[in-house]
Order: structure tokens, then C-alpha cells, then sequence
């Protein structure tokens, strides 16, 4: 039988091996679970007592399908394609073609020892890049159309290049099907029989489309027969796990156990969808089953021959039956199982030269490529759920759908009003270092791209100049101009010059250049501009502005005596009140205030934990507890002051001094009422002191 060797090739000229062949790669595997058949094609209606006639469509063959699909709007697609009705948006296909091997790699009749039908080929495929398209309203395609070819042509528009995709898809669909049917007998069968095949062909379609809905694409017919494609989302229980050695992306796949292997795994919760086309015989299903192809971007081509063999075991004991339904409901529940997938996926071999079945279109090539695909369609289905779903705000605790949210790089998500407000606010205070995720013990920043989102131009522009004077400002050797406040780069001997005005002068003092002299002191800086205002040679203005610098000079004395430098930026920082536990507002370090040292981010509570500094100045809690319990330091005086003179409180047994001639005392620690003399606690001072009771007031 003749076998064909042919190399797939996408619109970016990069080569992805396809290996076909009319035998099929392994033997038959074990007996498969075949799923209940479908609902019964004898439910549905048809209003016709014969076959429908044959329709026109767009290839040069008859249609034997009828013109419109039932529960939809039919009529044409751009590039031979229909689909239902309510998707007006165009759907994203890859440009695919097929060539011989002959176009692309030498003959191989200079070879003697190669066989011209059997061969493989042999080029070795650099890489194949495949964009997935996010475009969150195109869930759907066909074959490959779910991955978008991001470097067509820029010359063409968006709609020229979707109908050259959908072109080129269908024309390579067409001629695979034409060499599949090609190698298939034709049976001459009674038209009685070819009438009953046809009607079944046509409930067996209704039914997989009112089951399926949107994943069943239907094709223009091919030399008079049915042609359909249905997308087979891979059933997944939860999360599975992902394995791809990354040294077999050279082809080459290394020995088990080696040391020098580099296993990169990852979790996903969706899979590229298995996507099945079948063209449906005139002898099906009486005689002959469908001839189809499974198309698997992901999947290495002897796996695929592997589930294509189960689909001919299914129609093996179910033949002279409609076996759509059956083969659709295994490749989605069973297909994993069946290649030993249940807990894990492990992608490859690659480069290996398997002379495939023509029924398998594989688009893996290497890890490079396979693991963006799987990451890229996982995030795509992920996001799709996310804004189908309703989510809670953690900043305003209200409910929106998904698309009223934003998805921070971290996973975190929020209203766009709250981040909108929450940016806004940050930047407009200054406080940018604080633009990050506002999930509690969330440190990840919101990014440029989500900013530019959230805050309009002039908030954007003020961003961006903030950022870049916190930048420079972070960098030990930059200074600025002290004439035009130019940022400049200091060199080794702490002199700097401006670009912009041109003044050279000293960093440390910020004068001008003084090569061989010492820096002026502030002390005898201000001692000089002092002198100087008694001077009767100064105008009022020069005065004006000394006096300027004389009070600039007092500040800037009063800081440097009543703050602390920050380790990493050098911004004077002053502590008001709190614990020694510092951090710039400037460049976000965290520092201690009583030693200046930079502490760790990740435990900033640690530096005080091995006694060297407090956490809090004793005179600062003592300030503290003043504040709190005036009473108690009074009365602690007066317990001090009046040893003898006092009795301890019969509730919390406090002492508690008596002042003066009043017998009723007060304790300053419970709040409690009691009397001096009989020492009892007093509920109501009229009942207890009286002529009958405790006096009052007594001298001692």
C-alpha cells in the first residue's frame, strides 16, 4: 500500500515533522469502555419521506447534507466554513499546508539502501513557534485554529488573513481526507441501502450537534460526502501534573536516571482539545466506518495512532451502528486513561522518526514549544471561567461579574473602581513605593501596563516622574546640581558637573570646586553668613537671600542633629513617636533607629529580638503609661508621700494613701469605693456614713 512521508508547514516558514503512513503505528490495544450510545436517532422529526437533495456549496462536488442546520442559521462561511448561528465573530486559524518531502529534502534515490516509500524523513526541526490567541470572544476553531499564527504577514488586514487561514485549513483537511478516502474499497450498494445511510448520516448529525452545540463545525462537502470536525475538550478530574524532560528538545532522548537531566513540570487544570474530522462514507454506517483524522497539538504522533486505533476497536464491535457519538464520548473521558495519563503527563519523546498512520496530525516538536501551548491554553480557559463567574471585591466587599475585575500578576484580584481609587490616591500623596498589591502580606507591584490602565494621563505622567527622581535618587552617585538641581554622576574625588549649566563643583559641600582646600564645616558656613549680615556693604536683596541660606543652614543643622540617615538612600528620616523599627519612605528599607543598621525585610522584628537594641525607648513607655493612668501615678505618690497613713484596698488588697480628713477612700488600681475606717467596700455613701454608721471625716 502506498505510503506517503510529508512535512506540515506553518505560515511563520518554520517546519514541524509530520510523518503519515497508511500502516498504523503499534498494534491493537486492549478492548476499549465503550459509552451508552447516544439519544435515539428515531426521536428526531424529519419532515422529508426521502433523502434530501444534494445542496451547492462552495467546493466543486455536490452537498448531500441539508442546506441549513437545524436550532441555527446555516448559509456560507468565509473559506468554505459553517457554523451556528449567534458566533458572528471570525475565528483565528493557523496557516497550514502540506508539501511532499521531495520539495524539501534530497532525493532519496541517491541513497541505495533507502526505501522511496517507507522512509523517513530526517531534517531536523529547529522549532516551531505557536502563539496561543487569548482574544477572550474566540473559544473556538478548527484543527489548529485555536492557536494563532502571530507572524503572518502585517502587509494584509486581520480579515484577509483569517479567510487565507480558514482557506488553507480547509484545503489541507481536504486533501488529507481525499488520500484517506482514496485508499478505501468502494462498495456498490443498493440505492435502498444508500437512502437509509443517508438519513442515519443525517439524524446521527443532529443529534451530535444538539449534544455538542457550538464544538461541531460543520465543512463543505467533499466529492458529494459529509464533512464535519467536533473540538473534544479532554475530561481532566481537578489538576494534572505536567512532565517534560527539557534535554530531549534536541531530539534526542537522554538514558533514565540520568544525572544530567532537566525535568520541568508544571499543573494544569485544561487541555488542548482533541479535534476529530470525519467524512462520512456513502456505505456508512451499514457497511464501512468513517473515515476521520485526529489532530492533537500536544500529543506525540504514536500516541495518537494509539487513540486512533481504539476508535476503529470501537466501530469493530458496534459495526453496521452509528459510532459518532461513541468515539466522541471516549476521547473525552477515556483518552487519558488509555495512554497511562491518570496522574501525569509526560510530553515527547521528540525527534524521534515514527512513521505515523495518516490519520494522525500531531503539532508537538519540542518542549519549547509544548509547554507555552499547555500554559497559554490553561490561562486562556482559566481567565474565560473567571469572567463568566461572580467574584468579591477584598477592598469594598461588594459582588461583580469577572469582568468588571483586574487580575494582578500575583492572582490577587479587585474591582477596577477600588484599584482605580487605590492608585490614584498613591500617587497623588507620593507614595508610590506603596503601588503594590493591596492583599495583606502581598508585596508584588502593580505593574506599568495596569497602571497606564488605571490612572489617566496626567496621573500616569506624574508616575513616571516620581519613579525616575526615587530611581536616581537610590543611585549612591548621582547628585544634583546646586545651582540648577540637574541630576549629575559624581566622580571618585566627590566633585561632580552640571550638563546642563555647566558648574563644576563639590559634592560634599555642594560649592563650587575647591581642588586641594578642605569643605567648609556647616558651623563655619553659618558663622561667615552671620558676620556678614552686619556688614554695611551688603544691598537689602543680598541680605534677603543670606538670611535665606542662614535659615536653610539652621534647618538643615537641626535635622542632622535630630534624625537618622537611611543606610540605603542616605534621606534624613526623623522619628516622632513608636518603636525603633523604621522604614524609608523614600526607598522602602527597613532600618533600626537606634543603631542605623539596615534589618531584613522578610523579619524586621528580628534584629530586636537578641537584646543589642529595644524595640521601644523605656522613657517613651514610661511617657506611655502616664498618658494611660494619670490616677495611678498619683496615687502611687501619695503611697510613697504617706507610708503610714493609708489601708490596703479589700477588693484587689492595692495600698492607698488617705488624704487629709476624708474617710472615704478610692482605689486607684480596681475603682473600687471603700471606707478607712471599717474597711468595707461602700455601695452607697449615704447609708454607710451617717449617725448610725462611719463617720465621714475623722482626724488621723
Amino acid at each position: 500500500m502506498n505510503r506517503t512521508n510529508q512535512i506540515l508547514i506553518s505560515s511563520n516558514n518554520e517546519i514541524n515533522l509530520i510523518i503519515m503512513s497508511s500502516m498504523r503505528g503499534g498494534g491493537r490495544h486492549h478492548r476499549p469502555r465503550v459509552p451508552p450510545p447516544p439519544p435515539s436517532p428515531s426521536h428526531v422529526v424529519n419532515d422529508d419521506s426521502t433523502p434530501p437533495s444534494s445542496s451547492s456549496s462552495s467546493s466543486s462536488s455536490p452537498s448531500t447534507f441539508p442546506p441549513q442546520r437545524r436550532g441555527g442559521g446555516g448559509g456560507g462561511r468565509g473559506g468554505g466554513w459553517r457554523r451556528k448561528q449567534g458566533h458572528a465573530h471570525q475565528q483565528h486559524h493557523p496557516k497550514l499546508r502540506f508539501v511532499n518531502k521531495s520539495d524539501l529534502t534530497p532525493s532519496s534515490s541517491s541513497n541505495p539502501n533507502t526505501d522511496d516509500d517507507d522512509s523517513c524523513v530526517t531534517q531536523q526541526v529547529s522549532s516551531l513557534a505557536i502563539n496561543v490567541d487569548v482574544d477572550k470572544h474566540n473559544d473556538h476553531g478548527s484543527g489548529f485554529s485555536n492557536f494563532d499564527d502571530a507572524s503572518s504577514s502585517k502587509a494584509k488586514t486581520k480579515k484577509e488573513r483569517e479567510d487565507d487561514n480558514n482557506n488553507n485549513n480547509f484545503v489541507s483537511l481536504s486533501d488529507r481526507l481525499d488520500k484517506l478516502l482514496s485508499l478505501i474499497e468502494q462498495l456498490q450498494l443498493p440505492q435502498d441501502q444508500l437512502n437509509d445511510n443517508d438519513l442515519s448520516q443525517q439524524n446521527e448529525l443532529l443529534v451530535v450537534e444538539s449534544i455538542y452545540g457550538e464544538n461541531v463545525f460543520i465543512l463543505d462537502a467533499l466529492k458529494g460526502l459529509r464533512c464535519f470536525q467536533i473540538h473534544i475538550n479532554i475530561e481532566v478530574l481537578g489538576e494534572i501534573g505536567i512532565i517534560a524532560n527539557m534535554n530531549s528538545s534536541n531530539g534526542l532522548e537522554t538514558e533514565k536516571n540520568n544525572s544530567d537531566d532537566f525535568l520541568y513540570s508544571f499543573k494544569v487544570q485544561y487541555l488542548p482539545p482533541i479535534v476529530l474530522t470525519c467524512l462520512l462514507p456513502k456505505s456508512y454506517p451499514s457497511h464501512q466506518q468513517p473515515i476521520f483524522t485526529i489532530s492533537v497539538q500536544w500529543l506525540e504522533s504514536s500516541k495518537i495512532s494509539s487513540l486512533c486505533s481504539m476508535l476503529d476497536s470501537i466501530w469493530e464491535e458496534q459495526q453496521g451502528q452509528e459510532v459518532i457519538y461513541q468515539w466522541v464520548e471516549w476521547l473525552h473521558g477515556s483518552s487519558l486513561s488509555h495512554l497511562g495519563f491518570d496522574k501525569e503527563i509526560k510530553l515527547g519523546p521528540y525527534g524521534m522518526n515514527h512513521v505515523g498512520d495518516k490519520q494522525v496530525v500531531s503539532g508537538t516538536a519540542s518542549p519549547d514549544v509544548d509547554i507555552p501551548l499547555l500554559q497559554n491554553y490553561n490561562n486562556q480557559k482559566h481567565h474565560e471561567n473567571f469572567l463568566k463567574e461572580l467574584h468579591q471585591c477584598q477592598i469594598c466587599f461588594s459582588e461583580y461579574a469577572g469582568t468588571e475585575f483586574l487580575r494582578l500578576p500575583c492572582k490577587h484580584f479587585f474591582c477596577l473602581k477600588c484599584l482605580q481609587t487605590f492608585t490614584q490616591m498613591h500617587v497623588k500623596e507620593g507614595t508610590i513605593n506603596n503601588l503594590q498589591c493591596p492583599e495583606a502580606k502581598c508585596t508584588v507591584m502593580i505593574p506599568p501596563g495596569l497602571l497606564k490602565h488605571l490612572l489617566d494621563d496626567n496621573e500616569y505622567e506624574r508616575w513616571e516622574s516620581m519613579m525616575l527622581e526615587k530611581t536616581l535618587a537610590s543611585m549612591s552617585d548621582v547628585v544634583y546640581c546646586s545651582r540648577c538641581e540637574t541630576p549629575c554622576i559624581e566622580d571618585e574625588d566627590q566633585h561632580a558637573q552640571c550638563s546642563k549649566c555647566f558648574f563644576s563643583f563639590c559634592t560634599l559641600c555642594r560649592e563650587r570646586r575647591h581642588v586641594g582646600t578642605a569643605c567648609m564645616t556647616l558651623d563655619m558656613k553659618l558663622q561667615i553668613l552671620q558676620d556678614r549680615q552686619n556688614s554695611s556693604h551688603l544691598k537689602e536683596d543680598q541680605k534677603r537671600r543670606e538670611r535665606e541660606r542662614i535659615n536653610e543652614m539652621l534647618s538643615v543643622k537641626e535635622i542632622h542633629r535630630d534624625s537618622k540617615l537611611c543606610p540605603s538612600c542616605e534621606m534624613a528620616i526623623s522619628r516622632t513617636e513608636g518603636c525603633n523599627k523604621m522604614k524609608c519612605g523614600n526607598c522602602g528599607q527597613y532600618f533600626c533607629y537606634r543603631c542605623n543598621k539596615a534589618i531584613d525585610e522578610s523579619d524586621p522584628y528580628g534584629h530586636f529580638r537578641d537584646g543589642s537594641c529595644e524595640l521601644f525607648p523605656q522613657e517613651m513607655i514610661e511617657g506611655w503609661q502616664e498618658r494611660i493612668n494619670p490616677r495611678q501615678v498619683v496615687g502611687q505618690l501619695q503611697a510613697e508621700l504617706f507610708p503610714r497613713n493609708g489601708r490596703p484596698c479589700p477588693n484587689c488588697r492595692q495600698f492607698n494613701a488617705k488624704i487629709g480628713n476624708n474617710n472615704h477612700m478610692f482605689c486607684w488600681a480596681c475603682q473600687s469605693h471603700y471606707c478607712y475606717l471599717c474597711n468595707e467596700i461602700v455601695r452607697r455613701g449615704t447609708k454607710h456614713y451617717g449617725p448610725k454608721g462611719c463617720k465621714q471625716h475623722s482626724e488621723g
